[in-house]
Formats: structure tokens, C-alpha cells, sequence
């Protein structure tokens, strides 16, 4: 497995959980579990703990995640992720007063401290701690850091997202790999392309190009998984809720994109599922391609209603999916 994935985490004082502890992560991880357990929480902390190489950064990851959950007041506004301003860290920020998360790769602390009539922000970054008052605290994203992650929340990505990402996929020049891999999935589909106006067009089987709205949602969440994965090479990708706008007949196809190019991008992705028919396409394709890099996490809750995690590897999975299993440990 490679040295940047995650491995393991540790989760403290994080939105649902207090003490929470899970290991044995692979390239590829579902995450599965009732409503209201923690499973997009779980994947926000992992986000925050992959971006914690400095300040800024870890600043830009606790707002992006908190933007995400409160996504549709921002609509209108042309504001992502991206491209928050200070205004928008700031209040992020103080939506988040605590969190002490560690892995094997960083160690991410933050706190607001109030009083006194003023706010400062205490972050400990791999045991490097700094104290900013609020007022004194400036803000300037890199957009490239050293690897790429990208959140994909339920919403999916709002136009200009999908332009950022098309942006850097042509920097990258990897724009073809694209209409092949879509192709794939909807064989109407010649070509995508974003053009200069900011609007994402697919070309039918009649040359003629379309606005991308006009296919569905479904189209435009593969799209912008497909992009995000290349964006991603050698870094990070989180996809909340899966499934959503994909009919469980193209699941299969899904999953295979995801765990090829995955591995051909060397990306570590954790993504979370409320569908019985996304885990079973998951194990199908998984076995028929032989990844053994791939893991299912089940989240639940024990008779002290303590947030535990049940990490499923890939022998024990297959099995328990194949035996008609319910793949719950709680």
C-alpha cells in the first residue's frame, strides 16, 4: 500500500464523536451504517487530518467541510470550496470550537478560545502550536498543494466547480481520458467538454452538443467523479453518498472506473453509501477484478452509544457479502 494513504485514525471531540478509534484502511473504502451514525462526520475528520500540513490549510479544510453541510445557503453567491474568503473561514471556523484528530500521518488540533472579550484560534499541527486572535488572522489558500483532495458532498458539484475541475484536467492534459470513460457509461456520449463560457456540454451520437444539465444528475455525478479521481493522482478523494443519481444498473460500471482509475492514479478514496445495491456492486466488482486494496467500514453503535467502527478487509467482506451476510457488526 502506498506511504500516503491513511492507515489509521483517531477522533476526538469531533462533531458525533468523543473518542474513536479505527484501523486498517485500504485504497478504496465504503463506508456504511444507519442514518445519523457519524459516516459523513467520519469522512470530514480523515478530509481535515490529509489537509493538515500547515495552517492555511487546515483552516481552508475545517471551512470547506462546514460549507459542504450548509452548502445550499451559498447557492447564488458563486462561492465553493475553492475560493471561500475570509469572512466565510471565519465563520466556518467558529462553527467548529473543537477537534484533536491523528493518524499516521498527521496530528491536527484546533480550538476557539473566547474570553476576555476577545477570540483567539489555537492550532497544533504535528505537535507545532500556534495561537492567532481572530482579528490578526489572515487567510491565503494554495490551490496546488503538494497532493490533491477533493470533497464531493451529496449536492454534488455546483457549475463552477465542475469549470475548476475541467481546468485542471486540461493543465494536466489528461481531458481525453475522459469522453473514453464516459463513453463507457453512456454510449450516446461522444465527448464532454467545458467550454469558455463556464458551461459543461456532452456531444450525442448526433455531433451536436448539450448543456450537461440536460442529461440528468446521474451523468453529472460520474463526470465529476471521473474528473475528481484525475485531479486527485496521488492524493485524496471523499464522496459523500455515493449513489446518489445513479441507477443501480450502472452501479457495476461505477465501481469499475472507480477502483481502475483509482489504483492507476495511486488516489485513496473513502465514500459513504445508504445502499445495500451499491455495497453488492461494490463486493461484485471488487472479486472480478481482484482488489484486494479495497475495505468496507461499518459504522455503528454499542449498548454504551459509543460511535465503533467495524473495518471489514477484503477476504472477510467478499465472504460475508456472498453469504447473504448483513454486513453489521452491532
Amino acid at each position: 500500500m502506498n506511504e500516503h494513504f491513511i492507515k489509521n485514525i483517531e477522533i476526538k471531540n469531533f462533531k458525533c464523536f468523543e473518542d474513536f478509534k479505527a484501523e486498517g484502511f485500504g485504497r478504496v473504502n465504503l463506508i456504511g451504517g444507519k442514518n445519523n451514525v457519524g459516516k459523513t462526520a467520519f469522512m470530514e475528520a480523515v478530509y481535515i487530518n490529509t489537509y493538515s500540513k500547515n495552517i492555511e490549510l487546515m483552516a481552508h479544510a475545517i471551512s470547506a467541510v462546514n460549507f459542504s453541510r450548509y452548502k445550499l445557503r451559498y447557492i447564488g453567491r458563486q462561492i465553493s470550496p475553492l475560493n471561500l474568503d475570509m469572512i466565510d473561514i471565519d465563520k466556518n471556523l467558529q462553527k467548529t470550537p473543537l477537534l484533536d484528530i491523528s493518524s499516521n500521518l498527521n496530528s491536527s488540533f484546533f480550538k476557539v478560545n473566547q474570553g476576555e472579550g476577545k477570540i483567539e484560534y489555537r492550532f497544533i499541527i504535528n505537535g507545532k502550536e500556534t495561537l492567532i486572535n481572530k482579528n490578526l488572522f489572515s487567510y491565503t489558500l494554495n490551490p496546488t498543494p503538494e497532493k490533491l483532495t477533493v470533497f464531493l458532498d451529496n449536492f454534488g458539484f455546483l457549475d463552477e466547480d465542475l469549470e475548476k475541475m475541467y481546468k485542471i484536467i486540461q493543465y494536466l492534459e489528461v481531458e481525453g481520458i475522459i469522453s473514453g470513460l464516459i463513453n463507457n457509461f453512456e454510449l450516446n456520449i461522444k465527448e464532454f467538454k467545458v467550454f469558455s463560457d463556464g458551461i459543461a456540454r456532452c456531444k450525442n451520437k448526433d455531433n451536436i452538443y448539450q448543456d450537461l444539465n440536460e442529461f440528468g444528475d446521474g451523468l453529472k455525478r460520474y463526470i465529476s467523479i471521473i474528473c475528481s479521481i484525475l485531479v486527485c493522482s496521488k492524493g485524496y478523494l471523499f464522496i459523500d453518498e455515493i449513489e446518489n443519481g445513479i441507477h443501480y444498473t450502472n452501479l457495476d460500471k461505477l465501481w469499475e472506473i472507480i477502483l481502475t482509475i483509482s489504483e492507476e492514479q495511486n488516489v485513496q478514496i473513502f465514500a459513504t453509501t445508504h445502499s445495500k445495491e451499491c455495497i453488492e456492486s461494490y463486493a461484485r466488482v471488487a472479486k472480478r477484478l481482484e482488489d484486494e486494496e479495497i475495505t468496507f467500514i461499518e459504522l455503528g453503535k454499542n449498548k454504551e452509544d459509543e460511535i465503533k467502527a467495524m473495518v471489514y478487509p477484503y477476504d472477510w467482506f467478499i465472504d460475508e457479502v456472498e453469504q447473504n451476510h448483513e454486513v453489521r457488526g452491532w
